[in-house]
């Protein structure tokens, strides 16, 4: 599976989402469509971005008691579409639930990953909030692990993490990472960031690129450098 640059398509409308792919006339992004998108559009909205033929990440993060989990991912099993994502945090149990309810009866489903923990999070606000007072990459590649033995194809994760997660759960295992920005670009409220170039070295297999984007002047002239700097 090779490298790839997924849009945060963060947008509140089917409008906005629209207006915005309608830029790219010639390559079709891989696109992550997010709560905000979904929670306003519904279903429909994965259906219709799908038959422009987009690749879809479905990021919905599910966290919840194992058998709710597993009956969610039954019904965002029948929407066609290429990634979606739960937290590790859910415990292998929920994540082993999430795998059986993806799953269709002809054995395939869509790539699964876990968010371990959030690129908005840093050392003094996990211990601060949440009480966890090991380090945050212990935390993250032990998040990882667990969601390997669970049987997950890989995590979110930032992309300073990325090369570990690789050295603890393998080259396969993917890792897909926010918090990429360009050298010359705002981080925004992200604390744990790096470049596409930087991802790309240390074994990234996926980013997610929002802002940097989707708020550029030229967001296809954006996405085209996020391609060359990170895949090409």
């Amino acid at each position: 599976m090779g490298k790839d640059v997924i849009v945060a398509c963060d947008f509140a409308s089917k409008k906005d989402v629209f207006d915005f792919l309608d830029r790219f006339s010639g390559r079709k992004p891989f696109v992550k469509i997010g709560m905000e998108l979904f929670y306003a559009e519904g279903p429909e909205i994965v259906k219709e971005i799908k038959k422009r033929g987009h690749k879809i990440f479905l990021d919905l993060k599910l966290h919840d008691i194992p058998n709710t989990v597993m009956k969610a991912m039954r019904v965002l099993s029948c929407l066609d579409v290429d990634m979606c994502n739960l937290h590790a945090s859910g415990t292998r149990t929920m994540m082993e639930a999430a795998i059986k309810g993806l799953t269709r009866e002809d054995g395939t489903r869509p790539i699964l990953i876990a968010v371990t923990q959030l690129t908005s999070t840093d050392q003094e606000s996990m211990e601060r909030d949440l009480l966890i007072n090991e380090p945050i990459d212990k935390v993250v590649m032990h998040y990882a692990a667990t969601a390997k033995a669970a049987g997950l194809d890989g995590v979110v994760c930032s992309p300073l993490e990325a090369e570990k997660v690789h050295t603890v759960c393998g080259k396969d295992f993917l890792t897909v990472t926010p918090g990429v920005r360009f050298a010359d670009g705002d981080i925004g409220d992200q604390k744990r960031v790096m470049t596409p170039a930087e991802a790309k070295k240390i074994g990234s297999d996926y980013i997610v690129v929002g802002r940097p984007i989707t708020a550029a002047p030229d967001p296809v002239a954006a996405y085209e450098r996020c391609v060359k700097e990170f895949v090409d």
